[in-house]
């Protein structure tokens, strides 16, 4: 039997890398798209030391024409597709006053963040539902949305709205897709070590040591990566449109 092949937007390092690797040692084979093609080799290098095979192409999901050609592309490559993993995202342009925040920066966001990952899933969603499509292995869609879903930041202002925006689009293509066995997924990081936040690691080293969240310790790509794996490959079969805290406890009130 071929193994079943999953799509990750964003796929060149960070959070992307990492859920490539994840599901590669799930057995999954793995399609991967960026806007920049530096980070693929070392992607393409870690994906075949974990078993699978990986390819890759350049894509622009904020243009949703090259969305369309890049699911086209994805859907021919191997065959169809078995998952798909939206983690393409961008942070504020500038953090701050939101009474200063650019219409640049609030359309940026939502364009990557949200509109992006709900024309992406449509794309695939289409073709899983279609009668040729194959089913080699479990199926599923995953939306990398961030604890800023539900909490505030109001120093960025759009990212946080495109966070939850995309936790909402989650919900929807859930309650779509269930009765045609797809399960989808909501994955909510808190503060994870990867090139987004790089510039403002002294801030949250001290935030972190002070107990910002009661597991208190930067997250890594791979906690997000291999909870993405366990989702997409059947973990939890009776679950669908729920939101996965992978945060160390970020998100829960305490007094």
């Amino acid at each position: 039997m071929s193994r079943p092949v999953a799509l990750v937007t964003g796929a060149r390092r960070g959070i992307g890398r990492a859920a490539c690797v994840a599901l590669a040692e799930k057995g999954y084979d793995l399609l991967g798209c960026d806007l920049a093609d530096d980070g693929f080799v070392e992607t393409a290098a870690a994906v075949q030391g974990a078993g699978g095979r990986f390819a890759w192409r350049l894509c622009d999901v904020a243009d949703l024409d090259d969305v369309q050609r890049m699911v086209a592309w994805a859907w021919d490559e191997w065959g169809g597709l078995e998952a798909l993993v939206n983690n393409a995202g961008v942070g504020a342009m500038q953090r701050g006053d939101l009474l200063e925040m650019s219409r640049e920066s609030w359309d940026r966001c939502m364009d990557i963040n949200a509109r992006a990952p709900f024309f992406c899933s449509q794309e695939v969603a289409r073709r899983m539902l279609s009668a040729e499509a194959p089913q080699r292995g479990p199926r599923g869609l995953v939306f990398v949305s961030s604890a800023n879903a539900v909490l505030v930041s109001a120093d960025r202002t759009e990212y946080s709205a495109s966070k939850t925006a995309v936790s909402m689009v989650a919900r929807c293509f859930a309650v779509r897709l269930a009765e045609d066995g797809i399960p989808v997924y909501d994955i909510r990081p808190g503060v994870i070590r990867t090139d987004m936040t790089a510039p403002v690691t002294a801030k949250y080293e001290a935030r972190i040591a002070a107990g910002l969240s009661p597991i208190r310790r930067w997250g890594e790509p791979e906690d997000i990566g291999r909870a993405i794996a366990a989702l997409v490959s059947g973990a939890l079969p009776f679950s669908t449109g729920d939101a996965f805290h992978i945060d160390g406890g970020l998100h829960l009130h305490r007094l």
